[in-house]
């Protein structure tokens, strides 16, 4: 049975997907070889591994030989195009693998054999992969033929590790490089496979599937295929995570907002659940980290100020810090464990310009005794013998001078969006029964107070993970804990951006939470919202 990445395999220049600059490159050199009738005759393919090498030079090898070539547009149909199709039964395309013929004897035996001319084509092409494999011997020996070959001869050499091979053979070749394809393309590539097969994906999986290739179109495609196994003929968002190894991203984003909000608890919580799902560490912590990343890039759009940014970025930078350790380690969970409470302990470490204004503000000094009335100076006035005493009378008392009494402290509401988010988590985290709710206001894409009303309005991609908030948002005790920090609190509102937009589609069950009525009744019952039906 052939594979994905086999029977998707590029044939053409123009398949090839995100090599725009090399593509380009290689069809005006086979445009100018039809009109001259010459061409450069050694080429160097440098670049990770899938990302379309050794494809390329197949291309190269029947776009050179076919009946209407040079072209970048070979007709597919002619005998030396059918031919590369598969070079091992072309007497004219030859293709060799360096990692298994590195010594100096096979470089001589091609030398000598690159002197044969074609047997039915227009060149005789040698592709050579793994080309860094070769020793120093061999590239000594081969040195001559790609710097001098015969007219009917055409080396195509393809390596991973550039900085492997010779200056004098890199001085001697066009190099051409072959980068990491981006996840976008690859994840349109794979829409376009799964289209063309039948079958059947869901959400986010194919996104997760060209992540997962980092970069390769052929390590994408080869998933793919592991994961339609998995999932019975269908590309199933649960059944990449498992196959991959990734954890829900609902245990990624709760992570990030214990972390936002200072929760070490969730936190050895989450580890303790990853440890029991036999998660994948590093796979963990690359998931994290892109998600701080997603975030960060987020606050910068949104304008945050600059302690909130530097905020996320210090945490973000101590993530990628303990990568190296967490690959290291022997015990990858402690690792985990002591990145995440160190980072937590970021956003309460206060900045040093705020604790300046503080004491300009009238932060109390430090205490001791106080001094009554100016320090004595000294007299330089003759001493004079006191008079005689009298019949003394009562002193008069002297009353000491009266201090204002302290105004009673009135509660402050949060001023700015990033104090309402902590206000808010704070409240929701010290209320009974409340705690699993506090990481939802660091979550909220915009939160508002518009007195009597706090107004949530959430991304699109997290409305699953907030579903016990939506169901609980009219709850006596949750409104009960937010008056806490917001006096006068009457209702709290939430909307989700629409999936791929920046709007939100009010539900039916919005409008009845939202209702006064509705609400007066919940007061006066002290009942809660359990469940919503939709009837008939």
């Amino acid at each position: 049975m052939t594979t994905l990445a086999l029977k998707y395999r590029p044939r053409l220049l123009s398949d090839l997907v995100g090599q725009e600059g090399s593509v380009k490159a290689l069809a005006n050199a086979l445009k100018r070889a039809k009109e001259s009738g010459k061409i450069h005759q050694a080429y160097l393919f440098a670049g990770v591994r899938g990302t379309g090498k050794t494809s390329t030079a197949r291309i190269l090898a029947r776009a050179l030989n076919c009946v209407e070539g040079p072209t970048a547009t070979p007709c597919g149909v002619c005998d030396p195009c059918r031919a590369a199709e598969q070079p091992d039964s072309s007497l004219d395309i030859v293709e060799i693998d360096a990692a298994s013929r590195a010594s100096v004897a096979d470089a001589r035996a091609l030398r000598e054999q690159v002197q044969t001319r074609p047997a039915f084509c227009r060149y005789r092409v040698y592709i050579i992969d793994e080309v860094h494999m070769l020793s120093t011997e061999a590239f000594n020996a081969l040195l001559k033929v790609i710097e001098e070959p015969p007219p009917h001869a055409i080396f195509v050499l393809a390596t991973t590790e550039l900085q492997d091979v010779p200056d004098t053979i890199k001085s001697r070749v066009q190099i051409f490089p072959f980068r990491l394809i981006p996840v976008g393309l690859i994840e349109g590539r794979l829409r376009h496979v799964c289209e063309q097969e039948g079958v059947g994906f869901e959400g986010d999986s194919l996104r997760l599937v060209a992540e997962a290739g980092q970069g390769s179109m052929r390590d994408a495609l080869t998933i793919l295929d592991r994961v339609i196994s998995a999932g019975d003929g269908k590309v199933m968002e649960e059944a990449v995570r498992e196959q991959l190894g990734i954890v829900s991203a609902h245990l990624v984003q709760g992570v990030m907002s214990a972390l936002a909000i200072g929760d070490t608890a969730s936190l050895v919580e989450a580890c303790r659940e990853l440890a029991e799902q036999g998660a994948d560490w590093a796979t963990f912590w690359r998931e994290l980290v892109l998600a701080f990343r997603d975030r960060l890039e987020q606050e910068a759009l949104l304008a945050r100020g600059p302690q909130e940014l530097l905020r996320w970025a210090r945490m973000l930078n101590l993530l990628l810090g303990r990568e190296r350790d967490l690959r290291d380690s022997s015990l990858p969970r402690v690792v985990v464990e002591l990145a995440l409470i160190t980072a937590a302990q970021l956003p309460h470490l206060a900045p040093l310009d705020a604790l300046i204004s503080g004491l300009a503000s009238g932060v109390p000094r430090p205490s001791g005794p106080p001094s009554v009335g100016p320090p004595p100076v000294p007299s330089t006035a003759p001493q004079v013998a006191p008079a005689p005493e009298g019949p003394r009378r009562p002193a008069a008392a002297v009353k000491p001078p009266a201090v204002p009494a302290p105004a009673p402290a009135t509660r402050s509401i949060p001023d700015s969006p990033d104090q309402l988010r902590t206000a808010c988590s704070e409240a929701l985290r010290q209320a009974p029964g409340l705690r699993s709710l506090a990481t939802a206001p660091q979550m909220a894409a915009e939160l508002r107070w518009d007195p009597p009303v706090l107004r949530f309005r959430f991304p699109a991609n997290v409305r699953q993970t907030l579903q016990d908030f939506e169901r609980e948002k009219a709850s006596p005790h949750l409104m009960a804990a937010l008056a806490m920090v917001l006096p006068g609190l009457k209702a709290v509102e939430i909307s989700f951006d629409e999936p791929g937009g920046s709007g939100a589609d009010e539900r039916p069950e919005d409008r009845l939470r939202r209702e006064p009525a509705f609400q007066e009744l919940l007061r006066l019952s002290g009942g809660e919202v359990l469940e919503i039906r939709r009837e008939g």
